[in-house]
């Protein structure tokens, strides 16, 4: 590993430990002429595996970097990062996909006065403020190639957008107090390794069975930016604004970072989901279908989010952003900051793709729950479609059984004895057939498809015995008393049995067909989704109940 180098000159970072900021702290430490102060919630820094054996972590031994726990909206601790920085690189901000205006206001707003204000007491010469483009976008009208002339929105899409304005504003207006040197960077739609939101809920999506849906026409254009490129962009703002030329253009401005090549936004999805071995989505869904139900979830969200439920992926704001043109032009940035992408699109893509290799789909578990709890063998392949003519068969059966038992008006062991007889004679005319009729091969029953091993009965026996001893295990702790969880479970199974057994063994018949042969189907496709909304729902559950155990 090469040594790291510093003049002894310090910036100062915030959110250091954010995916955009990493790459920024890294770029910075690689130049080797700066000393990085890495700011950041976190009480301390813990370091991943390549962080360790990379700059950040020479850096961090060698006292080229620091980290300190800093906390926006506390005045003396921002003071305590920034003493004695040069540059302060601001790119703190709250998750812009949780829709809370106290939050972002606090951060965003309040945030950043206290980091203008630490930066005139701290005597720091230029301030450069991580923005957002969708500081000009107001939720309904798409964004052709828009440049910095844009003016703000009368609305804004989200609070996140709202306050990021403002904040953007501050930044601004402070330009020139006291000696300080400000500009702004809008980069669009960053992406890159090291990312903990868009392609892990892409993955996520596509292993729910979700990602094959296009919200609206599919032909909004979009400005993405590899985190290199974001990163780079700072550096280039600060290297201008420390000239004397540079910083009678740029300071007090604001600069559209992107990768200056403008793509459909649902073709650079395809283009992850494919590298990552997923299919692309191809089902069109038009946002007026979308948006009802996204102001639902929002609104379930905002009422149960202090009980514990996650944030949601599909708001409002975030079906409007997935169904807009939003391009933006580079064109003052490259004239007046000397930027050009360091990284294409495509090499952008690959390098992404690469880094999540652990999220390839031929990593994802082969085995869904589904079909380990019907046990992996025909049964699992016949209910959960992975067989279609097994299946088909298997439903064809069930309907000649439906129609002996059930219509015909005979008693059981009548109807028992026709179903054996007519067995009896299709496996006689079958065995009669030659193995090839008219150019068609005709697969024979062999006695093993009927035999089983010793190894298979074992299987069985251990089967029976482990599920015998959950159950009793259960049981032991139902006694208890004291697991609410499992008590809404065997509440949930009796009620589900007392439904069935009050219906006709014919609506029974026919109900629990279609359930075992869509249920479990449906269970294994959404398996991820369906978890999540039970154990939101059993949080939200078991929230009332210890609320209602306290007041008693």
């Amino acid at each position: 590993m090469e040594a790291v180098r510093g003049d002894g000159r310090w910036c100062v970072v915030t959110g250091g430990r954010g995916f955009a900021a990493r790459h920024l702290v890294t770029m910075l430490l690689r130049s080797g002429e700066w000393r990085v102060r890495v700011a950041d919630l976190g009480p301390a820094i813990t370091l991943d595996r390549d962080e360790e054996e990379g700059f950040l972590g020479a850096a961090l031994r060698e006292g080229q970097a620091v980290y300190v726990s800093a906390d926006l909206r506390d005045k003396a601790q921002v003071a305590r990062a920034f003493e004695g920085a040069e540059v302060v690189f601001h790119m703190a901000a709250p998750d812009s996909s949780i829709n809370n205006f106290h939050l972002h206001y606090g951060v965003n707003v309040d945030g950043t006065k206290n980091v203008i204000d630490t930066c005139i007491r701290c005597k720091v010469k230029r301030l450069i403020y991580t923005s957002s483009p969708s500081v000009v976008f107001d939720g309904v009208h798409g964004i052709f190639n828009a440049d910095e002339s844009m003016p703000y929105p009368d609305k804004f899409n989200d609070s996140y957008s709202e306050t990021k304005a403002d904040a953007e504003k501050l930044v601004m207006r402070a330009n020139g107090r006291e000696g300080l040197l400000t500009c702004c960077i809008r980069p669009s739609s960053i992406f890159g390794p090291g990312d903990k939101l868009m392609v892990p809920s892409l993955v996520a999506a596509a292993r729910a069975g979700k990602s094959k849906y296009i919200i609206g026409d599919g032909n909004n254009y979009y400005d993405f930016t590899y985190v290199e490129n974001v990163a780079y962009g700072h550096v280039c703002a600060e290297k201008t604004l420390s000239s004397e030329d540079g910083a009678k253009i740029a300071a007090g401005k604001t600069y559209f970072i992107t990768n200056m090549e403008p793509i459909k936004f649902w073709e650079f999805m395809s283009l992850i989901l494919e590298g990552l071995g997923y299919e692309r989505p191809s089902v069109k869904i038009p946002v007026s279908v979308m948006m009802p139900v996204a102001h639902v979830v929002e609104w379930t969200y905002q009422k149960f989010a202090k009980y514990g439920m996650k944030v949601p992926q599909l708001t409002p704001s975030r079906i409007r952003l997935l169904s807009c043109n939003r391009t933006f032009s580079c064109s003052r940035a490259k004239e007046q900051l000397g930027y050009e992408p360091l990284v294409s699109l495509k090499d952008g893509v690959k390098r992404t793709v690469e880094s999540y290799s652990h999220l390839q789909a031929q990593n994802h578990r082969s085995i869904s729950k589904a079909s380990i709890f019907l046990g992996n063998g025909n049964l699992a392949k016949t209910v959960l479609w992975e067989d279609a003519k097994q299946t088909v068969t298997v439903l064809l059966l069930l309907a000649v059984i439906y129609y002996h038992l059930f219509t015909c008006g005979y008693t059981f062991i009548t109807a028992m004895a026709k179903l054996l007889s007519l067995t009896a004679l299709f496996l006689f005319i079958h065995g009669m057939l030659p193995s090839n009729l008219f150019g068609h091969k005709v697969e024979k029953l062999e006695a093993s498809n009927f035999h089983i091993t010793q190894a298979q009965a074992h299987h069985i026996a251990n089967s029976i015995s482990s599920n015998w001893n959950s159950l009793v295990s259960a049981l032991r702790s139902l006694c208890r008393g004291n697991d609410w969880l499992l008590f809404l479970k065997v509440s949930l199974s009796l009620l589900v049995v007392s439904i069935l057994s009050s219906m006709s063994s014919q609506a029974a018949f026919k109900i629990g067909t279609a359930l075992v042969f869509t249920g479990f189907k449906a269970y294994e496709k959404w398996e991820d989704s369906i978890d999540s909304m039970v154990g939101d729902a059993c949080t939200i559950l078991l929230h009332f109940g210890s609320a209602k155990e306290s007041s008693s």
